[in-house]
């Protein structure tokens, strides 16, 4: 694929020189813009905080370097580049020798010298790169070499060698599109390209009328994609035609498959489940993933045999056998979440075990992500036993090298490391990630609610100080190194599954409870009868954020109507759309914790719609009784996320995503995508305006999950120590008074009485 990338270049580079040297010079400039637009070349900006340095790159000591990975598209070609690096560095510096080095997989390609004059203040560079430089995976690199004297020793520890490198440097990327072949053995490139870290919009061509059955298949399909997009996010638009410029995926039966595709010829023989890649007939560079059968059990099939990889497929098309999909999943046993019945080593969270190595004196942390279930309880412990193991360059001499032990970039613990020993250091204690409801215990840690069950992470960060015992003594010949060992585990087993609903922060931080299951088998996703777009777009969003949360796709969701709800008693329901008068909703008034519709359902006089929300009412013996809420008269777009208890139907939950218009939908799936909203997402309502968000509770709670017995009576004895001092006295007393007796008999036998 390289040798297409550098072709493609080279020809591009070539036609151009020949378009310049065939044109008026002043004709120039506006005859090669046309030519670049007529030729889809795209400029794009990828800035470092997309390339996971959220915070500054921040270089220290005589040599310090960093570096960020970027990935070019399958379906691109790199025509021109440049790094716009910003910048600062200290104003202590010998300039004349310090500098930063930037490299392109570890070949140096420039030098950024310092000077007097900017020094202290963010500077602004623009740096050229060679496209001809640019693989699949690029890594840039960073160096800093600095020095604050010119004298022959310093202090690798001093504070004047220093440079920051903000997060809002970015790569400038010229790119032009490549014609990719027509072959499955690229998937799921280019639908989705692990390349590109910016987000997944994948449009679905769906009928105009889509089935239930058609949206199961295309709801298994946007799960997946969903998964593998990961922090990316994915939004999958719904549409009845083809999109013009865009790569697209199509669902469904042979006759509903859109009649562009036949005009052209462009379909295979379908005899059964088929899944096949074509160019799409508005735009020759993009594809259209189709997955079709003659009936909705082959499209099935063949969305399954795609997500689940069963199929060996290469070339343009490929027809499947029947795929058995394997048994029903346990609870709580996703993918992307940590086991909870035993132990779990640091080489199971890694990809590589690199990744839990560092070197230098203050390198980056060692980062572990850490996604449990939401309604993990502790009825015992306020910590999560964590067995640590480390290595690292042992001082001779007692100095300030430390490790500090991070959950969530909150401060658990931070230590001393000890001088040099024969053996390798090893420490355990608790780390208090988790507190249980009302359990009492003390916590050196007290994560909030939405941070429990959604994705945690551990930081463990080495400060290894320099070895100074002189002037010169400081200066070290090899950088210091620290790891820690794969075999190092953290143990969740000793919770329990038990949490007090509605929370919609559970469900905003990892889809729970429908997320229980991965495979969403006691999941129903609940539309309108004749859903808009909006509607059909929230719901392929949301069931790729269940992948995303599970890593799993969701192979048994339920698609249902609102006629079906009555059949769902032992499900929990996700519900996409509807008003005031939808008939989920008019079933469900008595339990509403919010109603939501527009008043009269028509425009005022002055145009404006206005939605009347009512919160923290209730219907009883057909009057409107509110306690504890507000009534709301609201002008303009809201919309709202709710979650109840079933009615009738004891600890099954109800997640509803509601909104005054079809495109306020769209304001809700902004939100999840965004940590900084998604973290004011709590209690049972949220409302949405105008990208705020407010939540609160107004309903009623209910539990789920299981509380073993003593735990129970633990519980209760911890919340009430006096009972439980009253408890020990009179058990106290029993015992002496059973202990008197026996011995009162034990004599009486010796006596022979």
């Amino acid at each position: 694929m390289n040798t297409v990338r550098s072709l493609c270049l080279s020809l591009a580079t070539a036609i151009g020189a020949l378009y310049a040297a065939a044109s008026p010079a002043a004709a120039a400039p506006s005859q090669v813009s046309a030519a670049i637009a007529a030729s889809d070349a795209q400029s794009i900006r990828v800035p470092f905080s997309a390339l996971g340095a959220y915070e500054p790159l921040r270089l220290r000591g005589l040599e310090d370097a960093r570096s960020v990975a970027l990935g070019v598209r399958l379906d691109r070609v790199v025509t021109g580049a440049r790094l716009r690096l910003r910048y600062t560095y200290s104003p202590a510096l010998a300039f004349a020798l310090s500098h930063i080095k930037v490299s392109i997989n570890n070949e140096v390609i420039a030098t950024v010298p310092f000077d007097k004059e900017h020094a202290g203040t963010m500077v602004t560079q623009d740096i050229p790169v060679d496209p001809h430089l640019f693989t699949d995976y690029n890594q840039f690199g960073l160096r800093f070499i600095g020095h604050y004297t010119l004298e022959h020793c310093e202090d690798p520890a001093n504070s004047a060698l220093w440079a920051d490198v903000s997060p809002t440097s970015e790569f400038i990327l010229d790119t032009a599109p490549i014609r990719l072949p027509n072959d499955l053995a690229l998937l799921p490139a280019p639908f989705f390209d692990a390349r590109d870290v910016s987000r997944l919009t994948l449009p679905f061509v769906l009928p105009a009328s889509p089935d239930s059955a058609t949206l199961k298949s295309a709801g298994v399909l946007a799960s997946w994609l969903g998964a593998l997009a990961d922090y990316r996010q994915a939004r999958f638009p719904a549409r009845t035609t083809l999109p013009a410029n865009e790569h697209a995926a199509v669902i469904g039966t042979r006759a509903q498959l859109p009649a562009e595709l036949s005009a052209r010829g462009a379909l295979p023989d379908i005899d059964g489940p088929t899944i096949f890649v074509t160019d799409n007939p508005a735009s020759t560079d993009r594809k259209l993933l189709v997955v079709t059968g003659r009936t909705a059990a082959e499209v099935d099939d063949a969305v399954f045999a795609l997500v689940l990889g069963r199929a060996a497929m290469s070339g343009a098309s490929v027809k499947v056998a029947h795929v058995d999909i394997g048994k029903p999943r346990e609870p709580y046993d996703a993918p992307r979440w940590l086991p909870t019945d035993r132990a779990v080593a640091f080489k199971d969270l890694i990809g590589d075990p690199s990744q839990l190595q560092v070197a230098g004196g203050t390198p980056e942390p060692i980062r572990l992500n850490l996604r449990v279930p939401a309604d993990l309880f502790a009825w015992n412990s306020a910590g999560v036993p964590l067995n640590l193991k480390y290595r690292y360059t042992a001082p001779t001499v007692q100095n300030n090298s430390t490790l500090a032990v991070d959950i969530n970039d909150q401060l658990v613990k931070s230590f001393r490391l000890p001088v040099a020993r024969t053996d390798d250091s090893q420490g355990r204690f608790q780390l208090p990630i988790l507190s249980g409801l009302n359990s009492g215990s003390a916590s050196a840690l007290d994560i909030p609610a939405f941070r429990v069950g959604s994705s945690n992470q551990l930081q463990l960060r080495f400060n290894l100080d320099s070895q100074k015992t002189g002037l010169c003594a400081g200066v070290q010949n090899n950088p210091a190194r620290a790891a820690v060992d794969p075999d190092s585990t953290i143990d969740f087993s000793g919770f329990v599954h038990y949490a007090q609903m509605p929370n919609l922060a559970f469900f905003a931080n990892s889809g729970f409870p429908f997320t229980r299951v991965a495979d969403l088998a006691q999941t129903a996703v609940v539309i309108p009868d004749r859903p808009t777009d909006a509607e059909l777009e929230t719901m392929l969003t949301m069931l790729g954020h269940m992948g995303q949360w599970t890593g799993f796709p969701a192979l048994r969701v339920t698609i249902a109507r609102p006629a079906d709800v009555p059949g769902l008693a032992q499900k929990d329901l996700l519900v996409i759309g509807g008003t005031s008068s939808s008939p989920v909703f008019a079933r469900w008034r008595d339990a509403l914790p919010l109603s939501i519709g527009s008043v009269g359902e028509a425009a005022s006089k002055d145009g404006i719609a206005r939605a009347s929300f009512s919160v923290g009412e209730r219907w009883r013996d057909g009057k409107l009784v509110t306690h504890g809420g507000a009534s709301l008269d609201q002008s303009g777009p809201l919309a709202a996320l709710m979650g109840f208890e079933a009615p009738g139907t004891k600890g099954r939950s109800v997640v509803a995503l509601a909104a005054t218009g079809d495109g306020r939908l769209a304001d809700l799936l902004d939100v999840l995508e965004r940590s900084d909203r998604v973290s004011q997402v709590q209690g049972d309502v949220s409302l949405v305006r105008r990208g705020v968000v407010d939540s609160m509770r107004v309903g009623d709670t209910y539990v789920i999950g299981y509380v073993p017995w003593y735990a129970k009576l633990w519980s209760f004895a911890v919340r009430h120590p006096a009972l439980l001092g009253v408890a020990g006295v009179l058990a106290g007393l029993l015992l002496a008074i059973a202990a008197f007796t026996a011995l009162q008999e034990l004599a009486a036998r010796r006596k022979g009485i």
